[in-house]
């Protein structure tokens, strides 16, 4: 027992004092485990048709909706900030939505008309579109409705010509997030045939069944359409296996990168699956993340800035290689700074 003390003792006042580290913040540079970068960093953008146009989301302060013309001088900020790619969502308007989200797979949907402008406007910058149907479908969900089902074979196939329209438009990488089974082996299958084998799959591996995208859907514009749930496709928030063998899955079907969505929530999902493929993994902060730290920080419950920072540190220490974040425009330029 008294040696047993005699080390606690030595442990506290000898040797292993841990603060000592700690003491100055030139230490605690030097011995960081992990470091946020600009690098780290994707943008996501709301895109709304017409020009000049310019519309508050009410649940996510100081994120608009923004038509092309407009949310071109946000790409050459993101550019000019040091931020690697963005990834746009659309908001169309109600008459081009329809049960099968056919507008997808028109060539000059506003997706692909973003991202030529993109393209055109800051060719350096990474685009990353998402070939789901919910901001096309009538039901605001991911995939064809039949019968109060959704039909995952005919999903995929709609998913696949709107993936094909999106690379043809100059998409550098496809991030699918519907969680249809089986979608990205043929998005894989239908870019290599048309000659699109540069053209990567960032696949959205674990989205769960979250309470955490309200304001998304606001964003969109689907809270008032969808029918239902998601749940008969999205992963139970309970289930860490199931995820990883969602992971197994895409990687053997040709994904080049994984996502986790939401991000905080599941930071041990992220860690897991850094740890166990060894593949690039991202995490998504999403839109009700981005709300809570807006909102407390309005009430001056929290420091916002300092929140804001240490929730996308966390990404990276959980193993996260890029994170997408509604934050992102000022993180940057707080790291820049």
């Amino acid at each position: 027992m008294s040696k047993q003390m005699g080390e606690t003792v030595d442990a506290v006042t000898g040797s292993r004092r841990l603060r000592r580290n700690r003491r100055f913040d030139w230490t605690r540079r030097m011995v960081r485990e992990n470091t946020l970068s600009v690098d780290d960093l994707i943008l996501p953008i709301f895109i709304v048709e017409g020009e000049n146009q310019c519309e508050p989301i009410e649940a996510m302060p100081d994120i608009e909706r923004l038509s092309i013309d407009l949310a071109l001088d946000t790409v050459r900020e993101a550019w000019a900030l040091g931020i690697p790619a963005i990834a746009p969502f659309p908001n169309v308007s109600l008459e081009k939505r329809d049960q099968t989200g056919s507008e997808i797979t028109n060539p000059d949907n506003i997706i692909c008309a973003f991202t030529r402008a993109v393209k055109a406007a800051v060719p350096e910058i990474g685009i990353i579109t998402d070939a789901a149907l919910d901001p096309f479908t009538d039901h605001g969900h991911d995939g064809v409705l039949r019968d109060g089902i959704i039909a995952n074979d005919e999903s995929v196939e709609q998913i696949v010509a709107g993936a094909l329209q999106q690379a043809r438009a100059g998409a550098d990488i496809i991030a699918p997030s519907d969680m249809m089974d089986g979608r990205i082996g043929a998005i894989r299958q239908a870019l290599d045939e048309e000659g699109f084998r540069d053209v990567g799959i960032l696949s959205y591996t674990a989205k769960y069944a979250s309470a955490f995208y309200g304001p998304y859907r606001e964003a969109i514009g689907t809270q008032d359409l969808l029918q239902g749930d998601k749940k008969t496709y999205y992963v139970d928030p309970a289930n860490t296996e199931d995820a990883m063998r969602e992971a197994e899955l895409d990687i053997a079907e040709g994904a080049d990168m994984l996502m986790v969505k939401p991000g905080m929530p599941y930071l041990d999902i992220v860690w897991g699956m850094k740890e166990t493929f060894g593949m690039p993994v991202f995490a998504y902060q999403v839109s009700g993340e981005y709300a809570m730290i807006e909102a407390a920080a309005a009430q001056g419950w929290l420091d916002g800035e300092r929140a804001m920072m240490e929730s996308l540190l966390a990404f990276k220490r959980a193993g996260a290689d890029g994170i997408l974040s509604y934050f992102a425009l000022r993180a940057a330029r707080l790291l820049q700074n």
